[in-house]
């Protein structure tokens, strides 16, 4: 099997939104990790990590030999540029490799209090050309996160056009905002806040209905499912199959989209690209374990030139599997404590997933409580309860079934 070893391997760039989420990405092979902290980042409202969290994920990435790259990517107000200053040299002092800006300002103003601190462009930016690249490097840039709107050949003209050590980015998978590179104003204008300020209600994801001016009160549906038609929600990225096409453009990390999404989404797509990276698995293999997290139908955005294939279908969501628990230690003499998520019993087929392998079936026998009492099935999630279990289950694997 083809692999990216004869070189230096691109960079598998993971989201946290929590420290199981670091946790997570380290467990299952990211290479770096990018977080928000509690200042001008994209996920305000959900996923913003304190400043003691921001250290301590800074140590334990650093302790595993990865990269931490910190979320700045709010366009900045007035009165936000002074804190800036004070905030970027707080990142600097617990080991932060990098930032991701978007707005011209804060580059300045970072460039001047931390003349040191490395700085990536976000896709917020929208770069789509070599001469924007180009400015930006000039302004001490080392990495343009690059438009999501690109074609592949677009992306691989940037890097014929750019100085060699201006590093390209760009996403591989995960949700992608109706307005691909995230300049939206929709939920700030139907929910009062603004998704370039951190605070996006997902309003593309809702559902809508068409209603004629002239019969008030009459909803008419636009695809047929009973629960209306998300017509603005993109499709999902999804590329595992185009890893080396990426690479041959000119990008350098491929970036996973989702600070919001579970411990199992984490595992279960690091995992995976981190197998095609290496070459350990059969690309559809792989692909098949991306089918086990909840996600729309899965498309390849404007790599290719295919637009109107993000267009939304009547497919709504996958959901094909549960997350079902985690291993809390190894198993053991045919055991497994575990803590739970969602529902099984007795007699279902779980499949446990391991670093760098992909999901293992074994049927579950037995299941008993704290006490030792046995029980048919697990209702409650957060619960700690002991299965039966072959041995080579290993503490922080996932567990999952398919519904």
């Amino acid at each position: 099997m083809k692999t990216m070893s004869d070189h230096k391997k691109p960079e598998l760039l993971a989201p946290a939104g929590d420290m199981e989420g670091v946790r997570t990405a380290l467990r299952y092979g990211a290479d770096a990790i990018y977080c928000g902290g509690p200042f001008l980042q994209m996920r305000a409202s959900k996923v913003g990590f304190t400043r003691e969290e921001l250290a301590q994920a800074s140590r334990e990435i650093h302790e595993a030999g990865k990269k931490l790259y910190v979320t700045v990517n709010v366009f900045a107000r007035n009165d936000e540029i002074p804190a800036l200053a004070e905030y970027v040299e707080f990142l600097k002092e617990i080991g932060v490799d990098a930032v991701i800006v978007s707005d011209l300002g804060a580059i300045a103003q970072i460039r001047e209090t931390v003349p040191d601190m490395e700085i990536h462009v976000s896709t917020q930016a929208n770069c789509m050309n070599w001469r924007a690249a180009k400015v930006y490097y000039d302004l001490g840039v080392k990495r343009i996160v690059l438009a999501r709107e690109l074609t592949l050949q677009q992306i691989a003209e940037i890097r014929a056009n750019v100085p060699e050590d201006l590093e390209l980015e760009a996403f591989v998978h995960g949700a992608m905002c109706m307005s691909y590179s995230g300049r939206c104003l929709l939920s700030a204008y139907l929910a009062g806040r603004s998704g370039n300020r951190g605070e996006c209600a997902q309003t593309c994801r809702w559902n809508y209905y068409l209603m004629e001016e002239k019969r008030p009160g009459e909803y008419f549906k636009i695809e047929e499912d009973d629960r209306g038609s998300a017509i603005l929600s993109s499709k999902e990225l999804c590329c595992i199959e185009h890893l080396k096409e990426f690479e041959e453009a000119g990008i350098c990390s491929f970036k996973i989209e989702g600070r919001m999404r579970t411990p199992f989404y984490t595992a279960t797509v690091v995992n995976a690209y981190r197998m095609a990276i290496d070459g350990a698995a059969p690309i559809a293999a792989l692909r098949k374990e991306l089918d086990t997290v909840s996600h729309r139908p899965f498309c390849t955005g404007f790599y290719f030139g295919d637009p109107n294939q993000l267009i939304p279908d009547t497919e709504g969501y996958v959901r094909d599997w549960l997350f079902v628990a985690t291993a809390l230690e190894a198993s053991k003499n045919g055991l497994l404590r575990i803590e739970t998520r969602n529902p099984f019993a007795v007699g279902d087929t779980i499949e446990f997933l391991s670093p760098g392998h992909t999901g293992t079936p074994f049927a579950v026998s037995s299941i008993t409580n704290e006490d030792g009492e046995p029980l048919d099935r697990s209702a409650t999630p957060m619960r700690i309860l002991t299965i039966s279990a072959p041995d080579g289950i290993k503490a922080g694997d996932i567990l999952r079934k398919k519904i």
